[in-house]
């Protein structure tokens, strides 16, 4: 890395930001990648906008709802957001990297964080990570404002950014818990315990009160899905730990990138074992990422942790990483860690055209097959409900199996019809068990898909319409040699709703969603 290119980035740092923009417009408008199933399962909640849902809050189905109410349902309406959100957050991200070690900190911070793989991915899939990535960003921006320019109304932009990330995810509950503790261990600025920081809260805690609302509605059902997700429900050999904090490091390797993971890791505890000395942005810097970062790595040598928990504890990490940097540390390895990192980036974008030119598409070596499968799918369920009956107007869709199976059929077929779920076990699993059955469908006809024969299906079910038959087999294009059923229920008589009349959550189908 030349000084010319780090002048150049100090110079114009608009510049790079938008032209990492119409990278990414590029690579959304011309992959040709369907949505994964969350991204589905997200734009289902959009079209019932409330305060929360089963297992998030509702930022993610706001932003989906409003981007496709402006630009209609297609696969690039939902994953738009991404484009605006991942913009400003590099922006932000700049300015507060700039705002700690100044220009050369700044672009320093940018170039590492358009060297990460996931930067790729959070402005490209549209899942909750890439509102809580912004709005946290802004949220450190503004208190690094407040806390070391004394700039009084920060801490009220502060908390609006804190709100907006607590709408976005559960996470967010760590940036007033993790000021606190800063306000707390800072002698010089533990007096704005008194005035200040309850003003940051304040936005916080209006933000809260509708999740809070919801959940009380709803017996509290994403805290339970939130609760499921830590501790071991039975005993768990060594070996499986040690899998899971295998998996879980490779996960970050990944998504950071090998060179940068463990600069960043070396920055970090480095920073944990001269906390003493540290000034008090570092301090700040360390606790608002780093610090969290080391416990989740942590924790996952105690229990399964999700790849994704870390993500914006990386953020901070980054720029002390940067403040090192510019102070002289880890000069040749920053290069070569940066290079890497580049290329890891490259490719990633160039995934779909490395398939096709190596004839690996569909194959065991192709990471992109799961956003395949689904419009495939749709096509054929479409065309069997064409068949079977002259008009699919004023009927309804009902899916046994996983929630991304009601969900992308929801979105890929042409008419979008309503879908629901049936969950055999009666209990909880999903925002499709949250909301209320098909009972203004009475007496009207919906088509079921499961993978379960005629004699397989609950018998409470196929006896709650008048008729029920065999439609077709469908090959299900994701598992070669498995199959879907397709069934025709003729005039629904009732709804056997299969969830208990106490919202039950079910820990056994959480496996993803976090």
């Amino acid at each position: 890395m030349t000084e010319k290119v780090l002048r150049w980035i100090e110079t114009y740092p608009v510049a790079l930001i938008l032209t990492a923009l119409a990278v990414r417009a590029g690579f959304l408008l011309a992959n040709g990648l369907d949505l994964i199933g969350d991204e589905a399962y997200y734009w289902d909640w959009s079209r019932r906008p409330d305060w929360c849902y089963y297992s998030k809050p509702p930022m993610v189905a706001w932003l989906i709802g409003l981007s496709t109410w402006l630009l209609g349902d297609y696969t690039v309406a939902v994953r738009m957001p991404t484009l605006v959100l991942g913009t400003v957050f590099l922006w932000f991200f700049y300015a507060t990297a700039r705002a700690f070690y100044g220009g050369r900190g700044g672009a320093l911070a940018l170039l590492l964080i358009l060297a990460t793989p996931i930067n790729v991915l959070a402005n490209f899939l549209m899942t909750i990570d890439p509102p809580l990535y912004c709005f946290w960003i802004i949220a450190i921006y503004h208190l690094r404002r407040a806390l070391f320019d004394g700039h009084a109304r920060a801490w009220l932009w502060a908390g609006c950014a804190s709100a907006a990330a607590l709408l976005s995810k559960q996470a967010a509950l760590a940036l007033p818990a993790m000021l606190l503790i800063f306000l707390v261990t800072d002698s010089q600025r533990r007096h704005l315990l008194k005035r200040e920081f309850l003003l940051y809260l304040l936005p916080i805690l209006v933000a809260a009160v509708p999740i809070l609302w919801w959940n009380q509605q709803h017996d509290w059902v994403m805290f339970g899905h939130s609760r499921s997700h830590f501790g071991n429900h039975e005993p768990v050999p060594i070996g499986k730990h040690v899998q899971w904090a295998r998996d879980f490091l490779l996960y970050q390797i990944l998504l950071i990138s090998p060179g940068i993971f463990v600069l960043l890791l070396l920055s970090s505890l480095r920073a944990v074992f001269k906390f003493g000395k540290l000034g008090a942005e570092q301090r700040f810097l360390l606790l608002m990422g780093p610090a969290l970062l080391l416990g989740v790595l942590l924790l996952s040598f105690l229990q399964k942790a999700q790849g994704n928990w870390p993500m914006p504890f990386y953020f901070t990490g980054l720029i002390l990483l940067a403040g090192e940097r510019a102070a002289g540390y880890w000069q040749r390895s920053f290069k070569y860690a940066l290079a890497f990192g580049y290329l890891m980036v490259i490719t990633t974008y160039a995934l779909p055209i490395l398939l096709q030119a190596f004839n690996l598409q569909n194959t065991a070596l192709d990471p992109t097959k799961r956003f395949k499968s689904w419009r495939e799918l749709a096509i054929d369920v479409h065309f069997e409900r064409l068949i079977s009956v002259p008009s699919v107007e004023d009927t309804f869709l009902l899916a046994l199996g996983h929630r991304y199976l009601a969900s992308e059929l929801a979105f890929y077929l042409p008419d979008h019809p309503r879908t629901y779920r049936f969950e055999t076990s009666g209990e909880v699993s999903s925002q499709y068990e949250v909301w209320p059955g098909p009972v203004e469908y009475i007496g009207k006809n919906g088509f079921v898909i499961a993978e379960q024969t005629r004699d397989s299906l609950p018998p409470v079910l196929t006896t709650a319409f008048e008729r029920f038959r065999f439609l077709a087999e469908i090959a299900n294009p994701d598992r070669p040699g498995a199959k879907y059923y397709l069934y025709l229920g003729e005039n629904l008589k009732f709804w056997p709703d299969p969830v208990s009349p106490g919202l039950t959550h079910k820990d056994a189908h959480v496996t993803s969603d976090n």
